[in-house]
């Protein structure tokens, strides 16, 4: 069963929830998908996640932080201030209230909880997870090892525009990041931002999926995020032969061989640990 809700967050925002809860038989828990850098949650494969998660027992909560660039229409974004004004430390809160929620029976969470993170997404479930003792386990898909991505040359133009442009490629929109995000990383970057500190710190089970041929987010980040890991809690698998969103495109055309094999090994894990 899918259903839409809206979650006011703690400072009044709006974020947009689509649960998928399984039509019948016993819950094996719950799980939280945070997306990526201009993702969000209808984005291709992920209501595909939400729905192969459910049928194997697990109510899954998919939501779009609220500052993603989307709003009333969920595949467009036509919020490109709130996407320009975004923070690495907003994302963290929000998806700390929606773990919350769902530790008090929202969205019709039931049982113990894991968090799985897409890109930025899985940076931001680490830095959150590690803090959060009702997240029994994690696991992430092509994420990032660090937010501090930018070169010292790329910083000093950014400082002196106001602002840094990205393209969607998808959409054809130049869409703008303020300096808030850049004073995030410079304020944060080497505590609560540090997903290096957080992977250490983390000790509960998490398992690291990335593509051998990632485009987006290159495979040495998911070996960075495996070294600082504990080795006793910690699964690893490369999916060879494929790339940043395991062949999965927007709008969604069907899944794959190797999004099958990721979402395999994902419903093992979490069926494991929580």
């Amino acid at each position: 069963m899918k259903a839409n809700s809206i979650f006011v967050a703690s400072d009044n925002e709006e974020i947009a929830v689509t649960t998928y809860t399984p039509d019948a038989g016993s819950i094996v828990g719950t799980i939280i998908y945070a997306h990526g850098f201009k993702g969000f949650k209808d984005w291709g494969f992920v209501p595909h996640i939400g729905e192969y998660l459910s049928k194997r027992g697990f109510v899954t909560v998919t939501f779009n932080f609220s500052h993603n660039g989307i709003g009333p229409n969920p595949l467009e974004f036509t919020e490109e201030d709130k996407f320009s004004r975004n923070t690495f430390s907003r994302e963290i809160r929000e998806l700390s209230e929606i773990i919350a929620a769902c530790g008090q029976g929202e969205f019709g969470a039931s049982g113990d909880i894991g968090v799985l993170g897409h890109s930025r997404g899985g940076g931001i479930a680490l830095l959150t997870a590690v803090n959060e003792p009702t997240v029994k386990a994690v696991v992430t898909w092509s994420a990032v090892s660090t937010f501090n991505r930018y070169s010292d040359q790329m910083k000093r133009a950014w400082r002196e525009k106001g602002y840094f442009e990205v393209a969607n490629k998808r959409t054809g929109q130049i869409m703008r990041l303020n300096t808030t995000l850049l004073d995030d990383i410079e304020a944060h970057g080497n505590s609560t931002l540090s997903i290096e500190k957080a992977v250490t710190g983390l000790k509960k089970p998490l398992l690291i999926i990335h593509g051998g041929e990632d485009e987006a987010v290159p495979f040495a980040d998911a070996e960075r995020l495996r070294n600082w890991a504990d080795d006793s809690l910690t699964e690893f698998l490369c999916v060879e032969k494929t790339g940043h969103t395991f062949g999965a495109v927007h709008p969604f055309t069907g899944s794959n061989e190797k999004l099958e094999a990721t979402l395999s090994k994902t419903v093992e894990f979490f069926t494991k640990h929580i």
